[in-house]
């Protein structure tokens, strides 16, 4: 059966785990191989690996992206138990390449991914000790003709399949990015100021200022849209609300807030539970990043608690959540799963 929304709460902390979709469900978590953190870990460590191998590959952002989907919603169905993920990773990559119209020859991407998992030469040096079979070249690369390859290429093969099976031999992918284009009507509609504008600006600085905050918008939204597919939020949301979600954390990043005493719920059209989680999901991923200003974290947890108190003055803190899709492929991925 399909787990029921959770009822909301008045901490913050409770409403992490807010979703629709519970991480406690996952196949990984409901065998007991792996607990709701370690499995969150593993698919960020996953993520930066698909990360690293689609820079390598020269990959675009929206295959490396689409990549990562694919390895969340077959980890959805499958535990980690069962399949080696670094395998599932290269299959994942395949298939996002193709699907993208990026493709990309089999042999080159075995031979890269295998690499870049044994970057270093201790790792080297044990891979070629410790598998039989495993014959490195000179720069690094498997040899096509040893048996590892041979092996991982069947392997990899044939895990294409089991994940087009999966997730339903249902290839297309919508991600957050097509959704910035709100920012856009934001803006033109002057809903956000900065929060220590000068009155004292010069009339060109005014002008230039709806420019600037669509530039800062746009870039800090799609990088948290791209920290984002680090986590399961793929399977939580609908990428419409992760999109509006990222549009809120920029706009407190870029020290925004909404004209006319407006609340950002009611720019954004999403409800609070839906802000809170996937807002403090991808804080808590972010939160180890070098550079960040962790002081900005306690600031968007006073606004949230502040949003929320006022909901709840107005009489609508007990909205019930949405379900994260009504898109008839998210409905037979569900099916899928229970």
């Amino acid at each position: 059966m399909k787990p029921s929304p959770p009822l909301p709460s008045d901490s913050l902390e409770s409403d992490r785990d807010m979703a629709y979709f519970s991480e406690s469900q996952l196949p990984s978590c409901k065998s007991g191989f792996y607990s709701p953190q370690e499995e969150r870990t593993t698919r960020r460590r996953t993520c930066r690996f698909l990360e690293e191998a689609g820079r390598v590959l020269r990959l675009p952002r929206v295959t490396i992206s689409t990549s990562m989907v694919f390895f969340h919603r077959f980890y959805a169905v499958h535990s980690f138990e069962d399949h080696d993920r670094f395998e599932v990773s290269v299959a994942c990559i395949l298939l996002a390449a193709k699907t993208e119209e990026s493709p990309k020859k089999l042999n080159v991407v075995i031979q890269e991914c295998f690499k870049l998992k044994n970057l270093s030469t201790k790792a080297k040096k044990q891979q070629e000790e410790m598998i039989p079979g495993v014959t490195l070249d000179k720069r690094g690369y498997l040899d096509v003709k040893c048996q590892e390859f041979v092996r991982l290429k069947d392997r990899v093969l044939l895990l294409e399949r089991v994940i087009l099976h999966t997730i339903g031999f249902e290839l297309s992918v919508n991600h957050p990015y097509i959704y910035f284009g709100k920012i856009k009507s934001i803006i033109a509609s002057r809903q956000l100021q900065y929060i220590q504008s000068s009155s004292s600006s010069s009339t060109s600085s005014v002008a230039e200022e709806p420019g600037k905050m669509f530039n800062q918008l746009t870039q800090y939204s799609m990088n948290f849209a791209n920290d984002s597919m680090h986590t399961s939020l793929c399977l939580q949301f609908p990428p419409e609300t992760i999109a509006h979600v990222c549009i809120y954390l920029s706009g407190q990043f870029c020290k925004m807030k909404p004209t006319d005493d407006k609340q950002w719920l009611d720019i954004l059209g999403i409800s609070m539970e839906e802000l809170t989680s996937i807002g403090l999901q991808i804080m808590e991923l972010i939160a180890d990043k070098k550079g960040i200003d962790k002081t900005i974290f306690d600031s968007i947890k006073s606004d949230l608690d502040e949003m929320k108190r006022k909901l709840c003055e107005r009489g609508r803190g007990t909205a019930t959540i949405r379900p994260p899709s009504t898109s008839s492929h998210d409905r037979d991925f569900k099916k899928q799963r229970t």
